[in-house]
């Protein structure tokens, strides 16, 4: 069972999600707030797997709250929901640490995976809007002397997860597309990880585009059945 806090300003936003994450799905929310600074007390209560995190709240929003959750435990997972369009808001949310972000009208199972993911360490980038928001997240040049060295020490099969990878596909997606046992592929994403020092699957898409491996526009790969 998934442990999850809900944190949106809107009642009803939350009631929705309460419907989408139930028991029966394998998920049990254990608390709500209104707001990113109630979000902080409540997440430190309840420690909960995953955060599914609003944008637009009073007092305290959403890339703040993140921001705060981080800086008081980096193990925190976050998923960010947002309306399409907020770019900039979730360029913002992946320099505060969110693992991740989901649109808020997205299918009720793909926010299931998107807190499924998160909550494993797998990180999810809705494919909607990340290319367009990982080009607002590189508001400046790339100056990273080092990247090069590390992309280098990556192995052929590495660079082919790296690249599925930064298109959105999670681990059992690749290892079908791939035809390797998921468990092949989580060890290839650890070694990926370690070797180019990124904190987990967001830091790693982000340093896919950053670094030409992955080039926003280009077509998903069609996991193979």
């Amino acid at each position: 069972m998934i442990s999850v806090v809900l944190v949106d300003d809107q009642e009803l936003a939350r009631a929705g999600l309460r419907t989408i994450l139930r028991q029966p799905y394998g998920f049990d929310v254990v608390g709500e707030a209104a707001d990113g600074q109630a979000a902080l007390a409540e997440v430190a209560r309840a420690r909960p797997d995953a955060v599914v995190m609003d944008i637009r709240m009073p007092r305290m929003d959403g890339v703040e709250a993140t921001r705060a959750l981080l800086a008081a435990d980096p193990a925190a997972r976050v998923l960010v929901l947002t309306t399409f369009g907020e770019d900039a808001v979730l360029a913002a949310a992946l320099r505060a640490g969110a693992s991740g972000f989901c649109l808020k009208d997205a299918p009720a199972e793909d926010i299931q995976r998107a807190v499924r993911a998160v909550a494993a360490g797998d990180g999810w980038l809705d494919p909607a809007v990340c290319g367009r928001v990982l080009r607002r997240y590189r508001t400046d040049p790339v100056t990273d002397p080092d990247a090069a060295r590390r992309l280098g020490e990556l192995t052929s099969r590495e660079l082919d997860v790296l690249k599925l990878i930064g298109r959105g596909l999670t681990n059992a997606e690749i290892a079908r597309h791939l035809v390797l046992g998921e468990g092949t592929i989580k060890t290839h994403v650890g070694r990926i990880f370690l070797k180019l020092a990124v904190r987990d699957r967001a830091a790693a898409v982000v340093f896919a585009f950053d670094h030409g491996v992955v080039r926003p526009g280009e077509p998903s790969p069609m996991p193979e059945v």
